[in-house]
């Protein structure tokens, strides 16, 4: 009897190993689950790690860029801070991860549908009858109807995801070389402040005094307060205006809040101001504008993809239809083998709801991009104008700057000599002091808005975004 049950369990033991290759097939290519708990303490960058910061200059997103070497020991250079920020900038990570995201869902667009395998038995009571059962094989055919314009669609979505990052990227390095360009200015004109709100204070002291001896009136004491509260206020504001930048920059560049970047070139230095655009080069650029800016060529790709949306849904108007194959016995041990087909019966639905919301999303698609381009133009010939005005009020001032400078040394050597008085010295000085800040706060100015220009009007796409460029022309026809 012991013999005979062991007869017995040799067949299962060989079902068994059947199935092991087809678990293997079904369960071999599939993820693992893997924890991945969140960091709880600040993960910005420190001093110490920016010290030993290694960037790929073939990763930049310019050619001017990909050509430059990153060195931090030595200070950073304009190119250098807009390389730390497109390697280091939390919002840029964020958008790659975005861009993650969009490639993964074009690869589950690819995919294939999976066939569906049905199983059923029977277990009848009566005698002399036979188990029943029932195995059908299926696969919907509208899934691989829509594939096609499903996976068009999340390709030109990567692409779109693809270019707004690059948009993205493009627009945090015009940030940074903003910023390099602000903390350069301030950095020269905060010693003016100082000098010039230390003028005001000798000034109002010593007339303190005289007031105390009685030589002077109180009008003329109060005039030299107000001018002394004047300069100090301009000085600390500017000291404020100074710390909010070099936090901002923090901010822009990923790094610690302690951190202090060194930068070259921290006096005034007017041969590293961005050279002005000629009106041929703008003009030049504002006729190849749709295919010079990313966030233009992102926005025709995100409306090639809707466009594969509505017409995935135009296409899903048809019945939706699955076919499979069946093989099926029934208790009187007799088998049949056919098929079967499930099929939707359009008569309520026939998708024309979603139909009309595709249709209305890309007419807004449609009417953002030509918003889009019509506002680059607006913003191109308004910097273009305040950049002529900042110009000829920039070339005002150095007209003046120079006599004024003369009338300083001048004045200086007089009161050396005691044949001036304190505040003709004083006025003398403060002026001239005063005339240095304004050239200096317009060339500022200057030299950030033909940053934004240069931003607004966008280069040559790089030759890793040419396939996405190839998408768009060859899909928008």
């Amino acid at each position: 009897m012991a013999a005979s049950r062991r007869r017995c369990a040799v067949p299962g033991a060989l079902r068994l190993r059947a199935l092991l290759p087809l678990c293997a097939l079904l369960f071999g290519g599939c993820a693992m689950y893997h924890r991945e708990p969140l960091a709880p303490d600040d993960t910005s960058t420190s001093m110490r790690s920016l010290e030993r910061l290694r960037i790929d200059p073939a990763t930049m997103p310019l050619p001017e860029l990909a050509a430059h070497r990153f060195d931090p020991a030595d200070g950073l250079d304009s190119d250098e801070l807009a390389m730390l920020a497109v390697a280091n900038n939390p919002e840029l990570k964020l958008a790659r991860d975005d861009l993650g995201i969009a490639r993964a869902q074009a690869y589950s667009a690819g995919l294939l549908p999976d066939p569906q395998l049905s199983v059923s038995s029977d277990y009848p009571g009566a005698a002399g009858t036979t188990r029943a059962f029932n195995y059908g094989l299926s696969i919907d055919v509208m899934a691989i109807v829509l594939r096609s314009a499903n996976r068009q669609s999340a390709d030109a979505t990567v692409a779109k995801t693809d270019l707004g990052l690059l948009w993205q990227e493009w627009q945090v390095v015009a940030q940074a070389r903003q910023l390099f360009i602000r903390t350069r200015f301030q950095q020269h004109t905060l010693p003016l402040l100082q000098q010039q709100r230390d003028l005001a204070r000798t000034r109002y002291e010593r007339m303190a005094a005289a007031r105390a001896q009685g030589n002077l009136s109180d009008d003329t004491l109060s005039a030299a307060l107000l001018a002394y509260s004047d300069a100090r206020k301009q000085y600390d504001e500017a000291d404020r205006a100074a710390a909010q930048t070099r936090h901002e920059l923090n901010a822009l560049l990923g790094l610690a809040p302690d951190v202090r970047v060194r930068l070259q070139g921290d006096e005034q230095d007017e041969s590293a101001d961005p050279a002005a655009l000629t009106d041929s080069t703008v003009d030049t650029a504002l006729a190849q504008l749709a295919r010079r800016r990313p966030d233009l060529i992102a926005l025709q790709a995100g409306y090639e993809a809707q466009e594969q949306k509505y017409r995935a849904a135009i296409l899903s108007q048809f019945p939706s239809l699955s076919v499979g194959f069946v093989r099926a016995r029934d208790t009187s041990n007799i088998y049949t083998s056919g098929f079967q087909i499930n099929l939707s019966l359009p008569i309520f639905n026939r998708n024309q709801g979603n139909v009309a919301i595709e249709k209305a999303t890309r007419q807004r698609l449609r009417d953002e991009y030509q918003t889009r381009l019509n506002q680059a133009y607006a913003d191109v010939a308004r910097l273009r104008e305040d950049s002529a005005i900042l110009a000829r009020q920039l070339q005002q001032i150095e007209a003046a700057l120079p006599g004024l400078e003369r009338t300083a040394r001048a004045s200086a050597t007089a009161y050396a000599e005691h044949n001036l008085t304190l505040g003709a010295y004083t006025d003398a000085q403060s002026a001239a002091l005063g005339k240095r800040i304004d050239a200096a706060t317009l060339r500022e100015s200057l030299a950030e808005q033909r940053v934004g220009l240069q931003a607004l009007l966008g280069s040559a796409i790089p030759d890793a975004f040419s396939s996405a460029q190839t998408f768009i022309d060859t899909h928008a026809k």
